[in-house]
């Protein structure tokens, strides 16, 4: 019998019956040893458990699985726990959660290895730098033409060779686009002007998010942003920089199935990691091989953690 990294978890949990974080589940199995049920493990499979978990939470309505409200992040199965039992347990999670501190004074740039982390950890996504310093300073009406980071999820490692190159043939399309514009705050004095940045930023991509490290808890601010996310499609990723791991999507993007062509030629003729970033995905489907080096490093939750101490 063979699992998958999703019915691993759901395995562990069902029988555990208690919520447990991705490196719990992935601990408990390899003593269960059923580890060996699963296919092609990679270096860090608990990330994989993680990813399948989160992706299913994201898009599936019938998923087994939910989070809890905790730090570091943990899942649980629905059918176990009955609304006051979660409520109990959340409760109990927050206050063993300590305010955040020794954060030293960061710069927005600072969160782009967090995103580049959640986002291929959770989100299966490759992600690239756009340095804006790079782009044409001559080009007329560039304002807000650029993302601060792209990304791009490939199918190539879950299709066969045959499926991806029968993919090619009909030109049905085998990538992913985002992109992602980074806040280190948001809140009613920057929320137009961010989200509207965030939807002319995005508009030549599958999906587009705005995301923050910061974001005020206020229920009329949270209201206007479902309402601007519903009206526009753009998504909201809340970067938890204490710990990586309870990073999460607050409202998922709107997917896109075509393309912008003309502003992806706008962007790509005036910015240089725009233009690498196309030829990169270019190679990488052509060789069938993903060059991981070739895109955003990604760095270990701890290491992330470090960085933003003083």
């Amino acid at each position: 019998m063979k699992l998958t990294f999703k019915e691993l978890a759901q395995k562990v949990l069902e029988e555990e019956k208690r919520p447990l974080t991705v490196n719990e589940i992935w601990k408990i199995a390899v003593e269960k040893g059923y580890d060996k049920l699963c296919g092609t493990k990679g270096k860090t499979p608990w990330l994989s458990v993680g990813a399948q978990i989160y992706v299913d939470i994201k898009d599936n309505p019938n998923t087994p699985f939910l989070k809890i409200d905790s730090k570091p992040r943990k899942f649980f199965l629905k059918h176990l726990i009955s609304e006051d039992e979660l409520r109990k347990i959340e409760k109990e999670e927050k206050g063993k959660i300590e305010s955040p501190k020794d954060l030293k004074k960061y710069r927005e740039r600072d969160l782009h290895p967090f995103l580049s982390y959640f986002a291929y950890t959770y989100m299966q996504i490759f992600t690239k730098t756009i340095y804006h310093e790079k782009s044409n300073k001559k080009a007329k009406y560039s304002q807000w033409l650029h993302p601060d980071m792209v990304g791009v999820y490939f199918p190539i490692e879950e299709w066969t060779t045959e499926v991806i190159d029968f993919a090619k043939e009909i030109g049905s399309p085998s990538v992913v686009l985002y992109s992602f514009e980074l806040k280190k705050n948001l809140g009613f004095h920057n929320l137009r002007e961010s989200f509207f940045q965030s939807v002319s930023n995005s508009s030549w991509a599958n999906e587009g998010y705005l995301v923050t490290a910061e974001m005020d808890q206020d229920e009329e601010l949270l209201s206007e942003l479902k309402r601007l996310s519903t009206a526009f499609g753009i998504g909201i990723i809340k970067l938890d920089i204490e710990e990586p791991d309870s990073s999460e999507i607050i409202l998922p993007a709107r997917h896109k199935n075509e393309l912008d062509w003309d502003t992806i030629n706008k962007l790509a003729d005036e910015n240089p990691d725009f233009k690498e970033f196309l030829k990169r995905i270019k190679i990488d489907l052509s060789s069938k091989e993903i060059r991981k080096e070739k895109y955003d490093t990604i760095y270990e939750a701890e290491k992330l953690i470090k960085s933003i101490r003083k």
